[in-house]
């Protein structure tokens, strides 16, 4: 067997992404945290490249293609497999049954109503204001928990926490001025420490969308980045 060049070019994982995506946003923030380095693919969502859709028809970011011509196709999936890698701040070990569940409920439930509250005109079988109320269920879980811990799993910000800001985040535009009044301190605090952290300007920093024959693009390898 013939021992690989040292300085042969590294292959790096294909990622392709959208950055106002919640689901690729919470698969970057993952990504930098563990360190790792991937080939950024950003694109359009009016304009899919052929490149994705031959490997992942599903034709949604994110998507992950590993060297060895594995796809996942998961968020969830992609987070787990980079803090695999590198977990520098014990991400997985921050995940306790319930912390599970709730990000269940955020994908679920949760998300079923942030799309008819953002979309309100798409979805008028309610108001609005009734699609609200019943994300605020939700909310309110959050509210309690972060009334006792500064992060939804204890004391540092976790999976958990960076697998829901993003659709929080979603969930509070729609309306800042109602979310800022809303009910809800310990979560606007929370939130506010996500937004305005460094690793979330990391993983929101702009990129032009990929085309084919593009320079290689790299994203992460921010593991020195403590998010609070």
């Amino acid at each position: 067997m013939i021992a690989p060049s040292p300085t042969a070019e590294p292959i790096y994982p294909i990622f392709y992404s959208f950055r106002r995506c919640p689901y690729a946003m919470r698969a970057r923030l993952a990504i930098a945290v563990s360190g790792l380095s991937v080939a950024l693919r950003e694109i359009e969502l009016s304009n899919k490249p052929e490149a994705m859709l031959s490997v992942s028809p599903k034709g949604t970011v994110p998507v992950l293609v590993l060297p060895d011509g594995q796809v996942i196709e998961q968020s969830l999936d992609i987070m787990r497999w980079a803090l695999a890698q590198h977990d520098p701040q014990d991400w997985l070990d921050q995940m306790p049954e319930d912390a599970k569940r709730l990000i269940d409920w955020n994908d679920g439930d949760f998300k079923y109503y942030l799309d008819r509250y953002k979309y309100a005109d798409r979805y008028p079988e309610q108001t609005q204001t009734v699609y609200r109320q019943q994300g605020e269920v939700f909310l309110a879980k959050l509210e309690t928990r972060l009334q006792r811990t500064r992060f939804l799993c204890g004391l540092t910000f976790g999976l958990a926490d960076a697998a829901i800001a993003p659709f929080i985040r979603q969930f509070a535009a729609v309306d800042n001025a109602w979310f800022s009044s809303s009910p809800y301190p310990a979560l606007q605090h929370w939130l506010d420490d996500f937004l305005t952290s460094n690793l979330f300007a990391a993983v929101m920093r702009k990129y032009p969308p990929w085309k084919a024959n593009d320079p290689l693009v790299l994203f992460g390898n921010e593991a020195g980045l403590v998010p609070f």
